[in-house]
């Protein structure tokens, strides 16, 4: 009779599922901040080659200028990810191999009064994790209220916590859209 260990490989085998990377703090600086701030290079000099050449083969069919017209948004208001290099990413998606075997994660920067959101994705290249897509943006740092109570949710009362109460830290939501090139 085959073990629980043994069912649970048979009932894998065929499919394919993320699992975590092995990737060390180091690693997920090193891999995140060379690509956010090559990105934030990138939009204030208008020059795209140096990223582009920095990705993957596949990130590479992207011509410079085809890579410029993508950050245009970003590069026409002047956004500033140079935060990155200082700051300690707040991971909203552990690093994770997906089953097409690139490296994924997600999170942000904890900046104010704009915080750095990302999402990216690195293809294993010759043993070494290259940039296939990379998604970021602005948002503004700290809790977001919503315009309106959802239909059916109570008010809340209007005499709010007593003063002593604690303060609870709110962790904001992922905002970052993957942009796959």
């Amino acid at each position: 009779m085959p073990t629980a260990h043994a069912q649970a490989k048979e009932k894998r085998i065929g499919q394919k599922i993320a699992h975590a990377a092995d990737l060390d703090r180091n690693g997920v600086l090193i891999l995140t901040r060379s690509a956010l701030l090559a990105l934030d290079q990138a939009n204030k000099t208008g020059n795209y080659t140096v990223l582009r050449d920095l990705g993957s083969p596949n990130f590479q069919t992207n011509s410079a200028a085809r890579l410029g017209d993508i950050f245009a948004s970003q590069r026409n208001q002047g956004l500033d990810f140079s935060a990155v290099a200082v700051l300690e990413p707040q991971l909203t998606l552990l690093p994770q191999i997906e089953p097409n075997g690139m490296l994924h994660m997600a999170g942000f920067f904890p900046s104010a009064p704009l915080q750095v959101n990302f999402e990216l994705l690195f293809e294993p290249v010759n043993r070494e994790w290259k940039i296939f897509g990379v998604s970021v943006n602005l948002k503004p740092s700290g809790p977001e209220a919503p315009d309106a109570p959802a239909a059916g949710q109570p008010k809340p009362s209007v005499s709010g916590p007593p003063p002593d109460a604690p303060s609870i830290a709110v962790q904001p939501k992922a905002g970052a859209k993957p942009a796959r090139s």
